[in-house]
């Protein structure tokens, strides 16, 4: 059995300070008709950053002008997210993936290593799948995709009688209200006699952030977009779509996965069933890290991927090999990790779910 290959504390380049070199921009480009906005900064090999559901690229303020003392780093607003357009659109991660693409294209890079946080973990797999032959290498953030668990407020908010009472984030005080009460309740010590994953201040780990993106959906086009998004991945079973039965297709691409162990809206043990079925993956595990381990410490964050990228070289892509893989499929013996982990794995193979 292949050794699981963890990465340690990583020796990647000095951060500088930030200077006008990577100072970053906002910039706009209409692709088939609708506006698309991205942040940009820096120079050298491309890095693409893409959110999660319901966010935007200012999730990554504080590490894209460390990142940029190397690479070019491109982070865009989903189509429907931020400050992109919001139209009544395909919203799949397909689509997506497609969008990541274009803009590309349009930008003019050929070649990209991809970075995905959440849902935008979800894309980039979906990117490396549909046009393998821009990607250099993946980073998958707490990604979704991986095994149905996700959290239960996101299966409830898929549901319609759910999801329309978000209209009430219209009402005048109701947003502030939903920021102070998570405050508090965060700030609160947990009560006497419960387990720690059953209290509320557990599900509001990253409350500043989930707040945040909450009040952005009082928006009724940000709103509606969320909804079309989250509903073509969730529903009220769980994640709909699945990054598994494809990852055997990373077996020549440099993967690695970064988790927070106090994940509670993607949990960790997702990131060891990912690590498991990616065999040559690394793994980097923030402690005490929630949802945005890229906000918990985004210094440590940046120095873990530039090591990362410094340490692999870029892949070129090989369509005999890539034929090849798919003509044979999954190896499901090759799976790495203890007994437990390996059979998450193989249920999560045996769930009824696709890559679209």
């Amino acid at each position: 059995m292949p050794t699981r290959r963890v990465s340690t504390t990583p020796t990647a380049p000095m951060l500088r300070p930030v200077n006008t070199d990577t100072e970053m921009r906002i910039e706009y480009h209409t692709i088939h008709g609708y506006r698309r906005a991205y942040r940009i900064a820096g120079s050298g090999p491309a890095l693409l950053l893409i959110h999660g559901i319901g966010d935007n690229s200012s999730t990554w303020n504080e590490v894209i002008p460390l990142l940029a003392q190397h690479y070019t780093v491109i982070a865009p607003d989903l189509l429907g997210h931020g400050r992109s357009d919001k139209p009544r659109a395909d919203y799949s991660v397909a689509a997506f993936a497609n969008g990541m693409r274009d803009l590309l294209v349009v930008l003019g890079h050929a070649k990209v290593t991809v970075v995905g946080h959440s849902l935008g973990g979800g894309v980039a797999m979906q990117f490396c799948y549909q046009f393998p032959r821009f990607v250099d290498r993946l980073v998958l953030v707490a990604s979704g995709g991986v095994t149905r668990d996700v959290n239960p407020a996101l299966r409830l908010m898929s549901l319609p009688a759910v999801s329309q009472a978000l209209s009430l984030l219209r009402l005048p005080g109701v947003v502030p209200g939903l920021k102070l009460a998570a405050k508090a309740i965060a700030g609160s010590p947990n009560p006497p006699g419960l387990p720690a994953a059953w209290t509320p201040k557990h599900y509001l780990r990253d409350h500043d952030d989930l707040v945040r993106v909450i009040a952005d959906l009082a928006d009724p086009h940000a709103h509606a977009a969320f909804l079309r998004t989250l509903r073509a991945v969730v529903d009220w079973r769980g994640q709909s779509v699945t990054m598994l039965d494809r990852c055997y297709l990373t077996e020549r691409l440099p993967v690695l996965l970064v988790w927070g162990d106090e994940d509670n809206v993607i949990p960790h043990g997702h990131a060891e069933i990912a690590h498991a079925a990616i065999p040559h993956s690394e793994l980097v595990t923030f402690p005490a890290s929630g949802h945005f381990p890229f906000h918990d410490d985004p210094e440590r964050f940046c120095r873990v991927v530039i090591d990362f990228l410094s340490r692999h070289e870029p892949i070129v892509f090989d369509p005999v090999n890539w034929r090849q893989m798919m003509s044979e499929g999954p190896h499901l013996d090759k799976f790495v990790g203890d007994d437990q982990t390996v059979e998450a794995v193989l249920e999560a193979f045996e769930d009824e779910r696709s890559a679209t």
